[in-house]
């Protein structure tokens, strides 16, 4: 039921800063960005349980854990990327934002590039050489 708290601890800050927003803009985006950073650490141990679950899959099917701790970094940034773009919208600053999900993509593609490397070189080796003989 942690579901319930986290729902209720939302819609109790989102009731508020529509009440202070009319006042008090700042402090509306302020508990704003302060109910997301404590719904966040609220999930700190679940998701250390599913990294940790995940790992032990890993070991257990011979996968190179360098791998896996990659996608874990994309995943990262992509939240990261994404709860920033949001607090920037809600600023009221979609320029912002939008270059927030750019960088996030750019630093995406750039982790992804030997987890890409290693897929294409292991086609190429199922794939049989081509020879001149049709």
């Amino acid at each position: 039921m942690e579901i319930i708290q986290i729902v209720g601890l939302g819609m109790i800050a989102t009731f508020l800063a529509l009440i202070v927003k009319e006042q008090k803009p700042i402090f509306a985006l302020l508990l704003t960005v302060f109910t997301g950073i404590i719904i966040f650490l609220f999930l700190i141990d679940k998701i250390a349980i599913m990294i940790e679950m995940i790992e032990e899959l890993a070991v257990s099917a011979n996968v190179n854990l360098i791998y896996v701790q990659t996608i874990f970094k994309i995943i990262g940034i992509a939240y990261i990327a994404e709860f920033g773009a949001q607090i920037a919208r809600d600023a009221g600053q979609g320029t912002i934002a939008s270059k927030i999900e750019l960088t996030g993509k750019v630093l995406i593609m750039i982790m992804a590039i030997p987890i890409i490397s290693v897929i294409i070189e292991t086609i190429l080796t199922l794939i049989p050489a081509a020879t001149g003989d049709l």
